[in-house]
């Protein structure tokens, strides 16, 4: 059973910005332009030079608790370790390779909220416009587009509301189908706007409507022109079940069984929430891209990295699509996010102060990751375990 939640967003814009949003977002990739060599540069590994004991870790758990999967880690922007280990597709017997793209899950949320700060930067919404100002037939008022990138909504999650409403469980629903279901049918919130964090899946599904409402563009486009490209995401896409009859990556998600492949069905139309579909190496661009300031500025990621609702279990917080660790006695914060949708398991994270990057990619939803404790220990950072183990 899948487990996740989502954003909303905002206000009526003069007709003449979606003429011109187009332009001004080629303009803003021009420019982003990067040195071509930088990507090629940033990837360079010698498996000869891996971290022995981060090698002899992984090969440990992909024997002793069937880890599958990809792993990318850096420190100060080098990769000291690579690995894939096991199935792409169990049924079919292909293997893993570094470059096999996976559905990232919640991890699209950091991405979906990177453009949606884009779009702020450049002057075309603010955080405090709500949900109907785009959407006017929304039926809940008051929700702001900060509200949805913080999971402060106080809305239902979507992927449980439609489950009794969408009657063919293989037609995919489109993010706008989701909206019309939510005027015809009204259900509560959760509780009021802005009262508390609720981790929604809606959220940022809405959030990429809206995306697409100010741009004039279809997300997946949006995202490609204006994240993916500037960052040298070379081989990221956004794929929804709406658009293409079959998702045309091969690697496969698995469920506990290991012989049983998660088959897509009609939750895998929207996106914003999930649907981003990326590498292991293009996961480092992106943390990369963000460090150098190729897609935000620094006082924009400096809002998204704090925590806009109280910390939970002291250390855990949200910030503007992104989770996060902070122990502010010993200057510690990681910022990261996990994932977890249909036979896929993940985990993306980037600690600030050490510069350490940790890509995990896993089509087999097994519990491999939910402790990974000696792996903190060999990299000397703190131990980031909830938020793994937590609903996603």
């Amino acid at each position: 059973m899948i487990r996740f939640k989502l954003p909303i967003l905002l206000l009526s814009i003069p007709l003449f910005l979606s003429a011109c949003s187009s332009s001004s977002s080629k303009q803003k990739v021009e420019e982003n332009k990067i040195d071509p060599k930088r990507d090629s540069l940033l990837l360079i590994y010698n498996p000869a030079k891996a971290d022995k004991k981060l090698d002899e870790y992984f090969t440990d758990i992909h024997k002793k608790r069937n880890f599958n999967g990809n792993v990318l880690i850096a420190k100060k922007g080098k990769i000291i370790y690579e690995g894939h280990f096991g199935w792409a597709d169990y049924l079919h017997r292909d293997s893993l390779k570094m470059g096999s793209q996976f559905q990232l899950a919640s991890i699209s949320k950091t991405m979906t909220g990177t453009a949606v700060l884009m779009l702020m930067e450049r002057g075309k919404l603010k955080l405090s416009q709500t949900v109907d100002e785009f959407y006017p037939e929304f039926p809940y008022k008051g929700i702001t587009i900060e509200m949805l990138l913080s999971h402060r909504s106080g809305l239902n999650n979507y992927v449980y509301f439609t489950d009794g409403i969408w009657k063919d469980k293989y037609k995919a629903m489109t993010n706008q189908d989701v909206i019309k279901l939510y005027a015809q049918y009204k259900p509560a919130p959760y509780f009021p706007p802005n009262r508390q964090f609720h981790y929604n899946n809606t959220n940022f599904m809405l959030l990429a409507a809206i995306v697409e409402k100010i741009s004039g563009e279809d997300f997946d486009i949006f995202m490609k022109q204006n994240v993916f490209n500037p960052a040298g995401m070379k081989h990221t896409a956004i794929y929804s079940t709406a658009k293409y009859e079959k998702i045309p990556v091969d690697v496969v998600g698995h469920d506990r069984v290991w012989r049983r492949s998660v088959r897509q069905n009609f939750l895998d139309g929207p996106t914003g929430d999930k649907g981003v579909y990326s590498t292991v190496e293009d996961l480092f661009l992106f943390d990369r891209a963000l460090r150098d300031g190729l897609l935000l500025k620094k006082s924009t990621l400096d809002s998204a990295y704090t925590p806009h609702s109280k910390l939970q279990n002291q250390y855990f917080g949200y910030g503007l699509g992104w989770r996060m660790f902070v122990d502010s006695t010993k200057n510690e914060q990681v910022i990261y996010h996990t994932g977890w949708w249909h036979g896929f398991r993940h985990i993306f994270l980037r600690d600030m102060k050490r510069d350490i990057t940790i890509v995990i990619l896993s089509n087999l939803v097994n519990g491999s990751i939910n402790q990974i404790d000696d792996m903190y220990k060999i990299l000397g950072m703190p131990v980031i375990r909830r938020g793994v183990s937590d609903e996603d």
